[in-house]
């Protein structure tokens, strides 16, 4: 039986650990168990063993921010334990550190031979994905050596360098060769009669490039006194429903999940920032869609990462065009990845633009902010970029060629470009993809209100009346081409898109509660939207499917064609409540909270598509992110469309 795999993060560190702590490099639902840092995997064992013997569980990992179980020797009933192992771990930044309390159950003196077997492969994350790509890494030489206090692994290609060094107190009696690349650090404890002794390791990640002066921390301990001040930050001043516990126990959560997400980014003029990252295990990065979405969940509560997410984008949109990265004028970046694939150009995503939506969700995201804060001096200083966002969307984007936001498939990247971004999301009710261009309805949305919202902008920061009245007037012709094209009007519902001869891929999608939200159909068309989600095979009693149930499209468990997705819901939930229609949005609301609940108040990044009539348990998705800024933020974007109710 493979050990469930428990989830430690902290900002750009992430620990995958399993049930006794360790770490196998053994793949586990799709996920592998490592230390990671910057998309690289700087532990791929850590291996206790006592006495030669791997321990029994006592008491396995549970899920928090350190990571503990209680460990003893093999025996049987007639022979208890001679000792128990207590151990304890946690993250930090760049860094894990573990103690281990070592306690004799026995009046007399005992030996324990304890050992620790530990390696780094250095893979970059794409290489432990299960898409079944190969990358060549010529030239790669891995070394180890032997400190006084632990061991240290190496990784060298051309001018690439990383290392992690591992160190112990005390120090270990011996460090052993296993025959298989890793290392095995022993010690041999003399215990008192029903005495205890006490490990300490810490281990101290160093990916390429990083030149900082990195502390281990002392303990584990030390760790969650940081973490509990983090997340004391992000909760203070937030008013939780008190006549809805279950909500205000998930806004909790997912506030305290924010802010262990944060990563490290920089602004425009070389300032620190931190920002949500997307999820832990695969996208514990900046991703620009995520990042904005998480910022306008979190707006009227926690208002900083607004005001640290739009200059960290700001800063690495586009200038010029690349066909690689997709990168055009003005475009606000997809992903940024730090690990080696990327710095080598083999995969495409150092920074990647293939995003349609990226762009208008930070027009959008800075329009909310200034009008929440009155922050106009964030507004004028990053006005020529927002200009640049504007003009993007107008040239490159589509808006004044083809009339609608349009993305292409990417030979080396995103087929789609949407937020439903794997290769058939966008697709027929039959399941058949589109070809050539294609123009997803959600994104519409997205362009029509950041139009609008940049006029207001433009009107009330900069003083440019004639700038705002031109945006309006597009904002207007976009709303009126919209209805025209994309309406079926034998579902009375809005296409999930347009293919590039402008037929409209006829799929019932959950992309339409995202017009809802960004004001697209008028009143009529969106009362009629609204409470078609509602019907059973949109809602599944957990919120509202990505896919109507009863297409032949529909899959329960397929990542985006009949999955269910918090954050999709979330802005359902604000969509409803926009246009009126509360009852609806409380429905949504109380369904996802329900489901946090089931799940120690943390929502997923993504759960099954299965009924709760059959399924009284949410059923999870493979391959989800277990954290996600979108799903932590997204409780936050239910008590603003429904409050407390």
């Amino acid at each position: 039986m493979t050990d469930r795999h428990h989830l430690l993060v902290h900002g750009a560190t992430f620990a995958a650990v399993g049930d006794r702590g360790d770490i196998s490099g053994v793949r586990n639902n799709g996920s592998p168990d490592g230390l990671f840092v910057r998309d690289a995997r700087h532990l791929s064992r850590w291996q206790l063993t006592v006495d030669g013997t791997v321990p029994e569980v006592l008491t396995p990992v549970t899920d928090g921010d350190a990571a503990r179980c209680v460990l003893v020797p093999r025996g049987g009933r007639q022979e208890p334990p001679a000792h128990t192992v207590f151990r304890e771990q946690a993250v930090g930044d760049s860094s894990f550190v573990e103690s281990l309390r070592v306690t004799s159950n026995r009046p007399v003196p005992t030996t324990v031979r304890l050992a620790i077997t530990a390696d780094a492969d250095f893979a970059d994350q794409f290489e432990l994905r299960s898409d079944h790509r190969t990358y060549v890494k010529a030239g790669a030489v891995r070394s180890r050596q032997v400190l006084d206090d632990g061991i240290e692994f190496v990784y060298r290609r051309a001018e690439w360098r990383s290392c992690t060094t591992i160190t112990a107190d005390p120090a270990p009696d011996t460090v052993e060769e296993t025959g298989t690349g890793a290392r095995r650090l022993v010690w041999t404890l003399d215990l008192e009669p029903h005495g205890t002794t006490e490990l300490m390791l810490r281990v101290m990640a160093r990916p390429h490039g990083d030149k900082r002066a990195l502390r281990v921390p002392r303990s584990p301990s030390s760790v969650n006194e940081q973490l509990l001040d983090l997340e004391g930050r992000f909760v203070e001043g937030v008013a939780f429903p008190t006549g809805w516990p279950e909500l205000a126990a998930a806004c909790a959560r997912g506030l305290a999940d924010l802010a262990a997400l944060q990563v490290t980014a920089t602004g425009p003029d070389g300032e620190e920032l931190r920002v949500p990252a997307a999820g832990a295990p695969w996208f514990l990065t900046l991703l620009g869609r995520d990042a904005l979405l998480t910022a306008l969940f979190a707006l009227p509560y926690h208002p900083q990462l607004a005001e640290a997410t739009l200059p960290a984008l700001a800063a690495t949109q586009a200038t010029r065009t690349s066909v690689s990265s997709v990168a055009q004028p003005g475009k606000i970046v997809h992903e940024v990845r730090h690990g080696e694939l990327a710095h080598f150009g083999q995969v495409p995503f150092g920074r990647y633009y293939g995003s349609v939506d990226a762009t208008p969700l930070f027009l959008i995201l800075l329009g909310a902010y200034v009008e929440l804060t009155g922050d106009a001096a964030l507004a004028r200083r990053l006005e020529p970029h927002t200009r640049a966002a504007i003009g993007w969307m107008l040239d490159h984007g589509g808006l004044t060629t083809c009339g609608y936001l349009v993305y292409r498939a990417d030979e080396g990247g995103l087929a789609n470009q949407n937020w439903k971004d794997s290769p058939g999301a966008i697709c027929w009710s039959d399941g058949t993809r589109p070809t050539g261009a294609v123009m997803a309805a959600g994104a519409q949305g997205y362009a029509y209100d950041a139009l609008r919202r940049t006029a207001w902008v433009a009107r009330t920061a900069w003083a440019d009346e004639t700038y705002a009245a031109l945006l309006e007037q597009a904002a207007a012709d976009l709303r009126d081409r919209f209805q025209r094209d994309f309406w079926m009007r034998e579902h009375s519902f809005p296409a999930l898109a347009l293919d590039g001869e402008g037929n409209q891929v006829d799929a019932l999608a959950s992309d339409a509660g995202h017009l809802l939200w960004s004001g697209l159909l008028d009143k009529e068309y969106g009362e009629v939207v609204g409470r078609r989600l509602l019907e059973p095979d949109f809602f599944s009693g957990w919120g509202v499917r990505t896919l109507a149930s009863g297409q032949p499209a529909y899959h329960p468990l397929s990542y985006h064609r009949g999955s269910l997705w918090p954050h999709d819901n979330a802005l359902i939930t604000l969509g409803l409540a926009r246009y009126g229609l509360h009852d609806e949005a409380r429905t949504v609301a109380h369904a996802l909270v329900d489901a946090a609940t089931a799940a120690g108040h943390r929502l997923p990044e993504v759960l099954a598509g299965y009924g709760r009539d059959t399924h009284p348990e949410p059923v999870p998705c493979p391959h989800a992110c277990v954290r996600e800024s979108r799903s932590a933020a997204a409780p936050l974007a239910l008590l603003t469309a429904v409050g407390g109710a």
